[in-house]
């Protein structure tokens, strides 16, 4: 296969020069009528043969050779080729250049053959199609011949904006699917707090009563304290729940006070030293802002838990201007290329998409010395409340 690849550019330059060999010695012997010795039979051959099509103008943009590709590229003969200015089929570019020979012979494109630059062809029929074009110019005898190799690729196109729409609407259903797991996560999270908190709630505040008013035996006593003790960790671990599901924080105090929480959160189960930096002011910012830069964060300080083997941590978020820029730094043992292109790397993607949905910018490499870092951003000016 590498072979294939490198074979292919020998055989375009060798192509390049052959036509410009060619198109010197029709240049050079052209009279006022257009007629032409015969040139070089080899050289002839080798542009007959290729596959990709080739053109030789002169400085008039008059084509003076061409091969079967090219007859075949623009649904013409080679005798209708030859002699027909080069705008009867290549467009011109809406630039100041009045025809395509002088968009190609602009800015000193030509001779530069391993640049391609974009077009539009006209087939026979009126169709028009996407072409790129390699350009190099053949000085002979005073007089310069360019020749224009075309390669077709309006299939390319076509390709990629199928891939892109598609991206596209991979990108709009994953934010769909963010959204309906934040609706869910949030619906999730008033149940347990509102019904199933309450009702614990309520069944201590009921034991605490049996126990004052009922003349209980030692042994009824532990029994009712070893309850109580239960029903306080279910408690404690319920609110826990529904705090990683949606903070409450997020909706009554804003983003600021949800990573605080979040931040002391950290520092508990981990043991693993946090500083937050940040403004409470500048943090002001709609639900779907915020709820993204808490994910985000919630995310990379998971992902610190689990694998970075770090002792210190530190959140940086500051505005400039419409821009909010994050930066998330740890001390641990940093990350790799390997690392991020995991398949199974699915926090690190979820961060991405996150900030894409925001039209934001996100870089996650080494830091200096040992540690990960984590820049982020986001334009905010739509955010903001």
């Amino acid at each position: 296969m590498r072979q294939q690849r490198s074979a292919r550019p020998r055989g375009r330059r060798l192509a390049v020069f052959a036509l410009g060999f060619l198109g010197g010695r029709l240049t050079a012997r052209l009279d006022q009528d257009g007629s032409a010795d015969a040139p070089s039979r080899h050289s002839r051959r080798i542009v007959h043969n290729a596959s990709e099509a080739i053109i030789a103008t002169d400085e008039r943009s008059r084509i003076v050779l061409a091969n079967p590709a090219a007859a075949r590229m623009f649904g013409v003969t080679v005798e209708e080729l030859e002699g027909s200015p080069l705008a009867r089929f290549i467009l011109a570019p809406e630039t100041d250049h009045p025809g395509p020979l002088e968009y190609f012979k602009a800015d000193g494109r030509a001779g530069r053959r391993s640049t391609d630059y974009a077009g539009t062809g006209l087939r026979a029929n009126g169709e028009h199609f996407a072409i790129e074009g390699s350009i190099a110019d053949t000085p002979h005898d005073g007089r310069t011949v360019y020749t224009i190799i075309l390669r077709d690729v309006s299939e390319r196109q076509r390709v990629q904006r199928k891939l892109a729409r598609s991206h596209d609407q991979l990108r709009q259903l994953s934010s769909a699917l963010q959204t309906i797991r934040e609706e869910e996560r949030t619906h999730i999270a008033r149940e347990l707090h509102d019904d199933l908190g309450q009702l614990l709630a309520s069944l201590r505040m009921d034991l605490n009563l049996l126990e004052e008013t009922c003349g209980a035996t030692p042994h009824a006593l532990r029994l009712i304290h070893g309850m109580d003790g239960n029903l306080l960790t279910a408690i404690t671990s319920l609110r826990r729940i529904a705090t990683n599901l949606r903070p409450r924080a997020l909706d009554e105090g804003g983003l600021y006070f949800a990573l605080q929480g979040l931040r002391d959160d950290f520092v508990q189960r981990h043991g693993i030293a946090c500083e937050l930096l940040a403004d409470e002011a500048e943090l002001r910012l709609d639900d779907q802002a915020s709820t993204a830069i808490f994910r985000i964060i919630q995310e990379a300080l998971t992902n610190i838990a689990r694998h970075a083997h770090a002792t210190e941590v530190t959140m940086n978020l500051y505005r400039i201007n419409s821009e909010l820029l994050i930066t998330i730094r740890d001390d641990g043992r940093g990350i790799s290329e390997e690392d991020m292109e995991k398949a199974e790397s699915l926090g690190l993607i979820g961060m991405r998409e996150r900030v894409w949905g925001l039209k934001g910018e996100i870089t996650i490499s080494a830091d200096e010395g040992p540690g990960t870092r984590i820049d982020i951003v986001l334009p905010v000016a739509n955010h903001t409340v």
